[in-house]
């Protein structure tokens, strides 16, 4: 038997306070958009993909969590699934994109100043890349996310009433299951919304390099919202040393990873030195964006690699989170190096709707995640498997 445990009483101003936030945020970019309206779905773009991408991330570490019937991680779960939950408020915050599309994407109508081989390029593509397609797509997209994160969170809180372990079985089995289908939506989510703002260019990982930053994002805001949470009564004391080691451990291995995929798209762009693919990559290495590409080897790979390292640091929130935080910060880097060059190629300086995009969207997405968890437990109370998990303690 585990000790009862308080629900997570969250103040309306943690609520009221983002979202407040995010009118004004979203507010100040759409009059940034009446003087450029580019520049600024650009800047929109760059903060929707970025949040986007944590809450996706989330729901695959959830996802995964469940196909390896994973008993650790249980008293960390809520967190994770309020975290995947705020892609409910996402098909809301596409708008802009759908209504922009012909100001962002080539395919679209934004043409001026491609070659007689980008425009022959976009001719041959265009049954894939068509404005109704991509809408379709796009609901599809938004469909599976959101039932996979609806179920999970469905399950788990009815689970605290019942208790029935029957509700485990089916997370366990949507977590195996529905995996392959999360990689593909993401996949071709990622084509869609980033890679083709380039009229040439393409890659072969690109799916799988968005993954990638936005995995260690979700595991790094996933140590930021334990971290908070474990300061509460909802969570206090149930969150320790072992499961710390476990979360910074999974932050240093897919450090790693995104370092991997990194260096694989660059080495394959090169390697390749094809016409269709050099002059996205020569736009990064012109100019002052050159020093972003290696900001970002440092940022997001040197700097939290050698400070993970430490098992102590490992082991102690206080410790962690800032690591966490910074690994948050490049990321948004990563994000912006990828989509700004297209608006901006002379230039690395932020506009400042780059920062009202991203309160803006942000905004929106931490308040719903925390209404979702706000009056419910922070712990799957009654999770057959809540005891093991409480118990954790092995440390190597």
């Amino acid at each position: 038997m585990t000790t009862p445990r308080p629900v997570f009483q969250a103040r309306p101003a943690l609520v009221g306070i983002p979202l407040g936030v995010a009118v004004l945020g979203l507010g100040l970019t759409a009059l940034r958009g009446v003087g450029n309206a580019q520049l600024a779905l650009f800047a929109y773009l760059v903060a929707f993909a970025y949040w986007l991408g944590l809450a996706l991330g989330a729901l695959a570490l959830l996802m995964a969590f469940h196909a390896a019937k994973a008993r650790w991680m249980v008293v960390v779960r809520r967190p994770l699934e309020a975290l995947a939950g705020a892609l409910v408020a996402f098909p809301l915050l596409f708008l802009p994109i759908a209504l922009g599309m012909r100001t962002l994407f080539p395919w679209a109508g934004a043409t001026e100043g491609l070659g007689a081989e980008a425009l022959r390029l976009l001719h041959h593509r265009a049954p894939y890349l068509n404005p109704t397609f991509f809408l379709v797509r796009a609901a599809v997209y938004f469909t599976v996310w959101i039932a996979f994160a609806g179920l999970f969170w469905r399950w788990s809180t009815r689970q605290d009433e019942s208790g029935a372990p029957e509700l485990t079985v089916k997370a366990w089995k949507l977590g195996a299951g529905g995996l392959p289908a999360l990689g593909l939506t993401l996949t071709f989510a990622a084509i869609d919304w980033l890679m083709s703002l380039g009229a040439e260019w393409y890659s072969t990982i690109w799916g799988v390099y968005y993954f990638a930053g936005s995995f260690v994002g979700a595991i790094a805001l996933l140590i930021l919202a334990t971290a908070a949470l474990a300061r509460t009564p909802a969570l206090h004391d149930a969150v320790r040393l072992p499961h710390w080691l476990s979360l910074g451990k999974l932050l240093l291995a897919f450090t790693c990873f995104w370092a991997y995929i990194a260096f694989s798209q660059y080495m394959l762009t090169w390697i390749g030195n094809l016409p269709d693919t050099i002059p996205w990559m020569l736009l990064r290495q012109d100019h002052a964006w050159r020093w972003v590409g290696g900001a970002l080897l440092v940022g997001n790979f040197v700097v939290p690699f050698l400070l993970l390292l430490s098992r102590p640091r490992k082991m102690d929130p206080r410790r962690l989170a800032p690591v966490a935080a910074w690994i948050l910060a490049v990321h948004y880097l990563d994000l912006y190096w990828l989509v700004m060059p297209q608006v901006r190629p002379d230039s690395i300086v932020p506009d400042w709707s780059n920062l009202t995009a991203f309160v803006g969207v942000g905004g929106v997405a931490v308040a719903t995640a925390v209404a979702l968890l706000r009056g419910r437990h922070a712990l799957p109370v009654r999770d057959p498997f809540l005891a093991d998990s409480l118990a954790y303690a092995r440390i190597r």
